[in-house]
């Protein structure tokens, strides 16, 4: 995914309110943007990070300019943006980057499922030997120092949104469908992903109740720069923190 107009750049100045944030730009001029992150994004948003930001030409938005990247002062790229990892997860799989997903004829995006009123964010279906397999996303973009490496942690704040979709897995799969969740890594530091204990502890109990019912865990890692993202590789999953 190439940035079409290229993105612009600024220095963090603050982010509150949840969905804006400050930024001053080279010429001293403070821009206030949209942040499209619900999340706590912590260690996402340190003031003197560039932010790199999108620009809309819709006339009716009333923040015209949208936080895309954050540019740590380590060189790190992390993706703000968290609709984007639905975007590069369905790029990946049509091109065949995520071996485990191939092979299926048909992609449907946010088809309502299960017994709490939920959308799947990826639907894939029509595959010649495997069942259809319903694929929920998460965008991973906490990174902490720990045991001497660079760990990526989900989720970042309590989520009791992402135990109720653990809780979808578990049920397609009982019903004979695959369930898989994918961890989209928009963190270029991250090379693990660990269910975040110290955060949410009832969250990583899902997750292995979710393991032990037959639901897949998968983890990719996006390549990020001020021109362009896409996912690239598997990152592996640890489930140490759940021990």
């Amino acid at each position: 995914m190439i940035f079409e107009p290229p993105l612009l750049s600024g220095i963090l100045v603050r982010r509150y309110k949840r969905f804006l944030a400050d930024i001053r730009l080279d010429d001293g001029e403070v821009k206030t943007i949209h942040c499209p992150n619900t999340g706590s994004m912590k260690n996402c948003a340190n003031p003197g990070d560039r932010v790199w930001y999108s620009t809309s030409t819709n006339a009716k938005r009333k923040y015209a300019n949208t936080w895309e990247l954050n540019e740590t002062l380590n060189g790190d790229f992390i993706g703000i943006n968290t609709l984007r990892a639905n975007q590069l997860v369905r790029g990946a799989i049509e091109a065949d980057l995520i071996s485990p997903l191939m092979g299926y004829g048909r992609l449907q995006t946010e088809v309502k499922y299960g017994q709490e009123n939920s959308r799947i964010d990826l639907l894939l279906s029509e595959h010649p030997q495997q069942p259809d397999c319903y694929v929920e996303v998460k965008s991973v973009t906490l990174c902490e120092q720990r045991e001497g490496a660079r760990l990526g942690y989900f989720p970042d704040s309590v989520s009791d949104r992402g135990r109720k979709h653990l809780r979808e897995l578990m049920e397609v799969v009982a019903q004979g469908a695959r369930g898989v969740l994918l961890y989209c890594v928009q963190h270029t530091a991250i090379g693990e992903v660990r269910p975040a204990l110290h955060i949410d502890p009832a969250y990583s109990q899902a997750l292995q109740l979710a393991l032990a019912a037959g639901v897949e865990v998968l983890a990719y890692r996006a390549e990020i720069s001020a021109r362009q993202i896409h996912l690239t590789e598997a990152v592996p999953v640890s489930m140490i923190e759940m021990l």
